[in-house]
């Protein structure tokens, strides 16, 4: 299948009760591609996004809403539904406690906060819902002839969950797998919030290369990929970003510089990318990568606060 983000590539595409909505530009942020799955039962939607407010009419009755995690592009069409149950993490449920709880999970500091807080609040549509439901590893949503599974994969967000979508299908188990914001995409894995944790991440992506499913869907630009090769080799290469921004610390180091020159430097976007949050991302994204060189001797911290591959 196409990747979503192709010209030919459809708006939506069902895999037995499970159907994916594609997003703008097929699923580029600030959108994303959303999952419907409709049982006997119960129907859900998983993150809900921007293009889902163009296509509320045509949607069937939703019974509750499911979010891999707490992020703006995954609830910015949540607010459509106020009456069905809202799920999410349980470790990422205070980021529906209130806006300001909300920005607590990006934690970029006051300057750019000011700036970003009303995007959140308008643009992405937050809408406060402390009675957000709380799911775990393992809990299961049976919808009737289709089960939703969380598989809690932090990194992202601590609450970051993929979700095994699977029901039978002549006399066999079909799985689709709801990879959520681990994308497979080009740009490699976030890991810039406060809430954010490379070696979480690490470990998440092993954990979902030993998933094995009949389908993998992204939220973000590949949509869904029906071929296991083709998803480990994605996989490898979105993964790859990681040990690729630490080499490239490692040599950009080669002579003490100070986390402030690293932050202007730009290791995780472009230094032509126009993102309002990029210095907050920056920050915390390769903190974390000095942190873990220096413990493993192959940085030193020298006097004044500057860093240096020894």
């Amino acid at each position: 299948m196409p990747d979503a983000a192709s010209e030919d590539a459809p708006t939506e595409s069902r895999y037995g009760p499970v159907t994916v909505l594609f997003g703008d530009r097929g699923g580029r942020y600030p959108d994303g591609n959303s999952v419907l799955v409709e049982g006997e039962r119960e129907s859900v939607l998983i993150d809900p996004a921007l293009g889902v407010v163009d296509r509320a009419g045509e949607l069937p009755r939703i019974d509750r809403v499911i979010h891999s995690h707490c992020h703006e592009d995954h609830f910015a069409g949540s607010y459509l539904f106020p009456d069905v149950p809202w799920h999410v993490h349980e470790a990422d449920k205070p980021g529906f406690a209130s806006l300001d709880d909300m920005m607590n999970i990006y934690g970029y500091g006051s300057a750019i906060e000011a700036g970003f807080r009303p995007i959140i609040a308008d643009r992405f549509n937050y809408r406060a819902r402390p009675d957000a439901a709380p799911f775990a590893e393992g809990d299961a949503f049976d919808l009737g002839g289709v089960t939703v599974t969380v598989r809690h994969a932090p990194g992202h967000t601590r609450g970051h969950s993929c979700l095994s979508i699977e029901w039978d299908h002549a006399g066999s188990r079909r799985h689709l797998l709801y990879l959520g914001d681990i994308d497979l995409s080009s740009f490699g894995p976030y890991y810039g919030d406060a809430w954010s944790n490379l070696d979480d991440f690490d470990r998440s992506l092993a954990r979902v290369r030993a998933i094995e499913a009949d389908w993998y869907a992204t939220f973000h630009h590949i949509g869904v990929l029906d071929d296991r090769t083709a998803y480990l080799e994605r996989l490898d290469r979105f993964a790859g970003k990681i040990a690729e921004r630490e080499a490239r610390l490692l040599d950009f180091l080669a002579e003490p510089r100070s986390l402030e020159e690293v932050v202007a430097h730009r290791f995780v976007y472009r230094p032509q990318d126009d993102v309002p949050f990029a210095d907050g991302v920056e920050r915390r994204s390769m903190s974390q990568h000095i942190e873990r060189l220096l413990a493993d001797g192959r940085l030193k911290e020298e006097e004044g606060g500057r860093y240096v591959a020894p």
